[in-house]
């Protein structure tokens, strides 16, 4: 991880994407967003939720 990586809580994944918690670690569970595991508490870096909604968008463009 380099400095300045900034790491996303669930609560906020979720305002960001605008989804329910069920939704956000349904994302989770099957790795189409990348996750880190600090003890019990899960987050996301900045940088995978970039390159999740850019993969999607790149989906929606070649459909």
């Amino acid at each position: 991880m380099t400095a300045g990586t900034e790491l996303l809580t669930v609560p906020q994944v979720m305002a960001r994407l605008q989804l329910g918690r069920s939704a956000v670690y349904d994302l989770l569970r099957t790795r189409q967003l990348a996750s880190i595991t600090l003890g019990r508490a899960r987050r996301i870096p900045a940088y995978a939720l970039t390159d999740f909604i850019r993969t999607r968008l790149d989906q929606e463009a070649a459909a």
